[in-house]
């Protein structure tokens, strides 16, 4: 998923450290004084420390910013990150840090970093086997060590965290098979697997592998590579059956015990609910932070072990590198005398994992690239793949100073300027969160996040 500093239309991108001149000169021109500069601080000095950090924070983590007016925002939400860091709790099990995150509100972070979709009426429904069940599982284990775990992936502002857990735990079973890690294609999933799966608003590990068997395997994340927007998808690419799977399990819910059996045999899908500040801001050592069972973000249990008497789960995260322990993220096991429970973060409620019998196809290599579809302009600067709907969502006037990305032909664009709905279903309540054919209906399909247009600077003056 990128940042949502990236916005404004026909703005020109400066650096961090200009935007925050300008906007402390425009502080003192306003009124000829210096008083409302003054009023941000009584210490010019350390404000101007801080407004050096940032600037290095920003260089290092990318961060591009419009003008002086979103800069300075972005720093005012920096500031109070990092105020909320320091006067954290010093005896605990885990560190806070300004993580990529950090110039983010927590109403933002959970916004554009989590989406998973839970159907558990669906997984009611479901009778699979257990073949862990009567597995002994040792005191530690940590699959990155046997070469079963791919690199750190970064989602962006796409709510894929789906995919990225999905295909994580038939990466681990591949390699725990083949002895060899191959790293597998999440934006496949994301074009592709739309039955019930929503793209970059949202899905469920299990429907992701329903897709991969359905589809008779998953091509490579070389020959089919990340995006981070919801795109058309490609079949020829889709047809290239690089690593097949032959089904998969759930763990039995709420049981740490049969979870803990399922990651000493292979990397294990779990979901949690991701959205605490805690969480937006974690930066090493064991979690153990608020959090409820809101199930909301999808990961990678890869592992466990023990730390000064801490049990943890080792888990990979699909945040990138400058998130956590490396991308990593060390939860707290065992949070209670029984084993039968949620856990922490409801990590038991709704474990899978990906199962594996048979070898694969012979690999068909690199496919020809498809042609590229047209996308849809939105305005001068800014456009969305083909086949979507561009929304505004910073209207000024007459003028759109952002747009976003329905991931429909003829979507409705909610007066919110943050979701939208499909053609079918084109009333937004937003109040009920859904998507309803009439304005007097009560039932109807879940609101659909926009997703971020991005720029497309030639070709369209």
């Amino acid at each position: 998923m990128a940042s949502s500093t990236q916005g404004g239309v026909g703005a020109v991108v400066v650096s961090v450290a200009v935007l925050l001149l300008a906007g402390i000169a425009c502080c003192y021109e306003e009124d000829g004084t210096s008083e409302s500069f003054l009023h941000m601080t009584t210490d010019l000095e350390h404000e101007n420390l801080l407004l050096e950090q940032f600037a290095a924070w920003a260089h290092k983590h990318g961060k591009a910013y419009h003008d002086a007016e979103q800069c300075l925002h972005r720093f005012a939400v920096w500031k109070d990150n990092l105020a909320y860091i320091r006067h954290s709790e010093t005896n605990r099990t885990y560190s806070l840090g300004l993580t990529k995150f950090a110039d983010l509100t927590n109403e933002e972070f959970r916004r554009m970093y989590t989406g998973t979709r839970i159907d558990r009426s669906r997984r009611a429904k479901r009778r699979t086997g257990f073949r862990y069940a009567d597995s002994e599982a040792p005191e530690s284990v940590d699959w990155r060590k046997n070469g079963a775990v791919t690199s750190v992936k970064d989602q962006g502002s796409c709510g894929s965290c789906w995919a990225f857990s999905a295909v994580g735990s038939v990466e681990g079973i591949n390699a725990i098979r083949n002895g060899e890690a191959v790293s597998l294609s999440e934006q496949e999933l994301v074009d592709c697997d739309l039955e019930y799966n929503q793209g970059c608003n949202g899905g469920l590990m299990d429907y992701a592998f329903d897709f991969i068997i359905q589809n008779g395997g998953i091509d490579t994340e070389k020959d089919y590579p990340y995006k981070g927007f919801d795109g058309r998808c490609d079949n020829s690419k889709k047809n290239a059956h690089v690593v097949t799977i032959d089904g998969y399990e759930d763990v039995p819910e709420n049981d740490e015990e049969a979870l803990k059996k399922a990651v000493a045999g292979q990397p294990v899908s779990v979901a949690i609910e991701a959205g605490g500040r805690d969480f937006q801001l974690y930066a090493g050592g064991v979690f153990s932070g608020e959090c409820g069972t809101d199930l909301d973000h999808g990961v990678l249990a890869v592992g466990y072990g023990t730390e000064d008497g801490v049990d943890y789960w080792i888990v990979k995260n699909s945040w990138g590198e400058y998130w956590g322990e490396s991308g990593y993220l060390r939860m707290k096991r065992n949070m209670k005398d029984s084993n039968d429970g949620p856990g922490l973060c409801g990590i038991n409620i709704e474990p899978s994992y990906a199962v594996k019998t048979s070898p694969n196809p012979p690999n068909p290599g690199p496919t020809p690239p498809s042609p590229t579809p047209p996308e849809v302009i939105c305005d001068k600067w800014r456009t969305c793949p083909s086949e979507n709907t561009c929304c505004c969502t910073f209207p000024m006037g007459k003028m759109c100073l952002a747009w976003g990305c329905c991931s429909m032909d003829s979507a409705t664009c909610c007066d919110d300027h943050y979701h939208c709905c499909p053609h079918d279903y084109p009333v937004c309540n937003l109040a009920a969160g859904l998507c309803v054919k009439g304005e007097h209906d009560k039932e109807g399909v879940a609101l659909m996040k926009r997703t971020m247009a991005h720029f497309n600077w030639q070709g369209n003056f």
